[in-house]
């Protein structure tokens, strides 16, 4: 199992791109991962790959259907060179509200649209790496005009691996039968991994002929951890947080509905159409908590990680943040057990 770590979604990682790229390779992450919430997630990876020559780089994950995957395509072709074959092409699909009404794209068959967006990404970097014709005619991308003008040429690490995000069964088969990996929300469990998950992915690998290890399987982990007990508090209280706001949305709730707690869910999407915030994280149980969440002291964390995610997670991150010149000797000894 490797052990990533992620950008915080709530920071604007450009101005600090380059140091905290800098500690966590220093430190020995294997990954590092760029989310594109409210700032772009390719733009730190360009300054992270130049300060940086061992760790793999990552979006976790970029938003498709806004963009043409000949956009991509370009973004992803000039990393995997600039980076020298380290960049990963980690692409979500989003909810239909932000894609339809956050960035006017369709979001129509998401499952169909993503799989047709990741074969014309293939059929374009094979393209440009060959100079063959590109006659790419999908149902959802028709791409066939590629002039010498227009064509950047073959790279060295042409091979873009590319990781897809999702929750239920549709997207885990698509990642199985075509990619290189699966990023699983946050909002999961060893159970939910093991029963959902882990075997939709490998019927969609059984359909393509392929090895289901051939797809890693990526996830990050709530932790409650601390020497002290009003850090573990702290940390209990913001699991509650999270976890009544993911519960609150209905496409996530098959999770909840994994272990018979579908009703939280719903009860929860009602709160937050009255937005009654405050009230949501109360119906997070302790059991609720202890199913979604790592809880360890410190020098114990690595080993309840291997714990909960051995044989289920090939790569997991921690839903808390890292930064650089902070808790330096903590991180140092999660890796080296993480990676054992």
């Amino acid at each position: 199992m490797l052990l990533d770590v992620a950008v915080p979604v709530d920071a604007n990682p450009l101005p600090t791109a380059v140091e905290l790229a800098r500690a966590a390779e220093s430190i020995g992450f294997a990954a590092l991962w760029t989310p594109e919430t409210g700032h772009n997630g390719f733009l730190p990876l360009v300054l992270a790959a130049e300060h940086t020559s061992r760790m793999t780089l990552g979006t976790a994950v970029a938003i498709a259907f806004p963009r043409s995957p000949m956009i991509t395509a370009q973004l992803a072709w000039d990393l995997a060179a600039y980076s020298q074959g380290r960049f990963v092409l980690g692409l979500g699909t989003q909810v239909r509200a932000h894609i339809e009404r956050r960035f006017s794209a369709n979001f129509d068959q998401p499952v169909a649209r993503l799989r047709d967006y990741i074969l014309a990404l293939q059929a374009i970097w094979t393209c440009w790496q060959t100079g063959g014709p590109l006659r790419y005619r999908g149902e959802f991308y028709q791409h066939t005009l590629m002039s010498p003008f227009f064509n950047p040429g073959p790279i060295e690490h042409p091979t873009i691996p590319i990781y897809i995000a999702g929750v239920n069964s549709g997207l885990a088969q698509l990642a199985g039968e075509l990619c290189d990996g699966f990023h699983a929300h946050p909002l999961n469990s060893a159970r939910y991994l093991s029963e959902v998950l882990r075997p939709q992915i490998a019927a969609g690998a059984a359909k393509a002929g392929r090895d289901p290890s051939a797809c890693m399987l990526a996830g990050s982990s709530f932790v409650i951890t601390g020497a002290e007990p009003k850090q573990r508090e702290r940390l209990r209280h913001f699991v509650r947080q999270q976890l009544a706001f993911y519960g609150s949305t209905p496409s996530y709730r098959p999770v909840l509905e994994c272990h018979g707690w579908g009703a939280v869910g719903e009860q929860l999407s009602q709160l937050a159409s009255q937005q009654r915030w405050t009230d949501m994280p109360a119906l997070i149980t302790d059991e609720m908590v202890a199913t979604f969440a790592v809880e360890a002291d410190p020098a114990d964390l690595g080993a309840a990680l291997r714990a909960r995610y051995e044989g289920l997670l090939d790569r997991v991150a921690l839903y808390i943040p890292f930064v650089p010149g902070q808790m330096d000797d903590f991180w140092r000894q999660l890796v080296q057990t993480v990676h054992r």
